[in-house]
């Protein structure tokens, strides 16, 4: 039996970074192993709240030694300073999987939306609920930001050709078209 692939994923952010563990296995179940919120008040500096999510993700690697970290992808947005704040906290993350020697990736808003209800412009609650039901879960995973780190880390889970602990495979067809999308963007 091929061990499951243990995936921290990450919905980056300064005042609420979620955070969440997945075990996925090859046929594509899934189990919770953790979920939580890293908090940091808006009122500290920002060297200190970059500090604070630095030292909660630390724990999470520490305590759960996971495979793989997924972050999302920062996006464009019409508010500078909350694409700025998701941006550091991103990087803080991609940073931490470096040092301890995690392959990364990071997976647009969308791209995970699609992969985990079919559809890339679902809202937040189809998320949750979608997750719940994957994580066989009595209740609908709260805030949305856990809600959200939980399917990154399923959608990243679910690519077969995701470092796992057992061999790589191919893309699901929503996240081929969207890496065809992204190819096409460069030329």
């Amino acid at each position: 039996m091929t061990p499951a692939l243990r995936v921290l994923g990450i919905d980056p952010g300064l005042t609420r970074c979620g955070v969440g563990v997945v075990d996925v296995r090859a046929d594509r179940s899934a189990t919770l192993v953790h979920v939580s919120v890293v908090r940091s008040g808006a009122d500290l500096p920002i060297s200190e709240r970059l500090a604070l999510i630095a030292a909660g993700l630390r724990e999470v690697i520490a305590a759960h030694r996971p495979h793989v970290v997924a972050v999302e992808r920062v996006f464009a947005q019409q508010n500078r300073s909350t694409v700025m704040g998701t941006a550091q906290a991103s990087g803080i993350a991609l940073l931490l999987a470096a040092e301890n020697g995690l392959p990364a990736a990071t997976h647009t808003p969308s791209e995970v939306k699609a992969a985990i209800t079919g559809y890339g412009s679902a809202d937040k609650r189809q998320v949750q609920t979608m997750v719940a039901r994957v994580l066989r879960l009595d209740a609908l995973p709260q805030p949305a930001d856990a809600a959200d780190a939980l399917a990154i880390a399923l959608c990243h889970g679910w690519r077969r050709d995701a470092p796992t602990a057992g061999g790589t495979g191919a893309l699901t067809p929503a996240q081929r078209a969207w890496a065809d999308a992204e190819r096409a963007a460069r030329r």
